[in-house]
């Protein structure tokens, strides 16, 4: 007989509460015990949240965006656990007794066969692989205890880097012997997790038992009814779909549990992708970034379902594959791994030119004035040792024009528009790992030198490397300056969630006719890239003309 029982959040470990990000179930559902149900992350690590028994979802008690804690409940199911125990119960006492007896000796063969494999285990160490461009990560999460039996590709910790997490899965199957890591530790390729008890005998001590059940009756059906109700448990369960919508859906067949780790399943959610409709190309089906960065690539081309194999798109583009090209059958070639910085900002700028359409708006700006102003400022501070930059005017001109067009101060959210009331704004810092962009925060309460001051010390810290990561979120419009290197024009990659960027070049001296002759003015060249879903190319134009009139005539910003 069913009961209902509820499902609440374990401990959890440091942390008082933490956000759900993902509901991985719906109402109705058919789960087992350890499936995910949900998953939430706090401001270290994501993390998914298993049931604790199996049955049938009578309802869910929480949603994405609830903070939750431990004793939480997360969901009500009915459990068939009692029913599922007497079922095989009493198809047994129907049974003769006499093809119980007989079944006897077999279930004794099968204990000492179920033996022989801890005789001839052999301890293994399992080690962190290579894991990228990290000296050492911290452990975040054991996900094995001491006696438990693990698979092949199974989980084993969760390791962070100041910018991602990640899990390490087992490289061989077996028992857990002994743990050599815990939460807090700090590992590197090559340092040991745990030792496992393993043979090739036990790999698979189940599959041994299979040509054994078909003699006596009694004991195929003491085996076969647990798996049977086992099978029926999973039937409903395989074509259940997660309640979080994908990208472009379609009629394409689902898969209930996507098996991804935490930073794979964050990438997505940012691409707004959902997983089950990812086909995995990782070991044992896992899902890489790879596999959600060619999903959105297919989606986009075509409007179809992803797949690990580009497909022909219907009046789009075909997506190909990488070239493989050996470059040293050409002459000589030294190979250097992209600094960590490249590879996060390169993602991030992937997605953001992959999913906004980009269109850019150029204009000019006469900052003949404003530069002796610069110029004169930078000698009434000299003995301070402040520094007036062209971007501390830029900002302040910034701030005045996202005053007058406050579509440009927003955010996409779904089909709503989230206009802001506060004014941070980026920049982009050159450093010698790559682009950072901090962020100015409260710029509309700040005074020019103040945001010079500003400006320059976030910049020290991002060429350090110590740029904490509040220190890089909230930008509401960033700047991204060119002007020290050179250029005419070029176009700046939104940061997303941002709606528009702001790219400046050299500014240079040239001929421009005021009515009556040529007069020798310093002009700077503006390149402003907007999102067309949110901005359209008026409003755009409007934006940096009005930007220009500030920078020409900087007493307006007072106006």
């Amino acid at each position: 007989m069913s009961k209902t029982l509820e499902i609440k959040v374990p401990d959890i470990g440091d942390f008082d509460t933490v956000e759900v990000i993902e509901v991985l179930v719906a109402e109705g559902d058919e789960i087992k015990a350890e499936q995910s149900l949900i998953t939430v992350e706090s401001d270290k690590a994501s993390m998914e949240i298993p049931a604790s028994d199996a049955g049938k979802v009578k309802s869910i008690k929480v949603k994405v965006g609830d903070k939750v804690s431990e004793g939480s409940v997360i969901v009500e199911i009915e459990s068939q656990s009692e029913a599922a125990a007497e079922a095989p119960a009493k198809e047994e006492a129907a049974k003769a007794e006499a093809p119980a007896k007989q079944a006897e000796p077999k279930a004794e063969a099968k204990a000492e066969a179920k033996a022989a494999p801890a005789a001839n285990a052999q301890p293994v160490s399992v080690t962190i692989p290579d894991i990228g461009d990290f000296d050492s990560v911290e452990v975040i999460e054991v996900l094995v205890a001491e006696g438990d039996t693990v698979k092949a590709e199974q989980s084993l910790i969760t390791v962070e880097s100041d910018k991602a997490s990640m899990e390490i899965p087992s490289s061989a199957a077996g028992v857990v012997k002994a743990l050599k890591v815990k939460v807090g530790d700090k590992v590197a390729k090559g340092s040991e997790i745990l030792q496992l008890l393993s043979s090739d005998e036990g790999a698979a001590p189940e599959k041994a038992e299979a040509p054994e059940a078909p003699a006596p009756k009694a004991e195929a059906s003491q085996e076969q009814a647990p798996k049977a109700e086992a099978a029926k448990a999973e039937a409903p369960a395989s074509t259940s779909v997660s309640p979080t919508s994908g990208l472009y859906p379609d009629d394409t067949p689902l898969r209930q549990l996507p098996h991804a780790s935490p930073s794979v399943r964050k990438f997505a959610r940012e691409l707004g992708v959902d997983l089950n409709r990812v086909q995995g190309s990782g070991d044992k089906g896992r899902i890489t970034f790879d596999d959600v960065r060619g999903f959105v690539k297919q989606a986009l081309a075509g409007g179809a379902a992803a797949s690990s194999k580009p497909a022909a798109a219907g009046g789009g583009l075909t997506v190909l594959d990488w070239p493989k090209v050996d470059f040293s059958k050409f002459g000589e070639i030294e190979s250097k791994p992209l600094s960590r910085i490249k590879k996060i900002s390169g993602a991030n700028l992937h997605r953001n030119w992959v999913m906004i359409p980009h269109v850019t708006n150029n204009e000019q700006a006469d900052i003949t004035e404003l530069e002796e102003l610069r110029q004169t400022l930078n000698k009434e501070n000299q003995k301070a040792g402040i520094k007036v930059t062209m971007l501390a005017f830029l900002i302040k001109a910034v701030v005045a024009a996202l005053k007058k067009f406050p579509e440009f101060n927003a955010s996409l959210d779904g089909d709503n528009l989230v206009l802001k009331q506060y004014y941070h704004i980026g920049f982009a810092a050159d450093t010698p790992n790559g682009l950072v962009v901090p962020v100015i925060r409260d710029a509309d309460r700040k005074g020019i030198i103040e945001l010079a001051k500003e400006t320059s010390e976030l910049a020290a810290l991002a060429r350090d490397g110590k740029l904490s990561p509040s220190q890089m979120q909230g930008g509401c419009f960033s700047i991204s300056s060119l002007g020290g290197i050179g250029g005419t024009s070029f176009t700046p990659i939104i940061n997303a969630p941002e709606v528009a960027i702001l790219g400046v070049s050299r500014s240079a001296h040239m001929p421009i006719w005021d009515g009556k002759a040529f007069q020798p003015r310093l002009m700077l060249p503006m390149s402003l890239s907007y999102d067309h879903r949110v901005i359209d190319g008026a409003s755009a134009a409007r934006f940096n003309a009005y930007l220009a009139a500030l920078l020409a005539d900087f007493r307006r910003i007072a106006l």
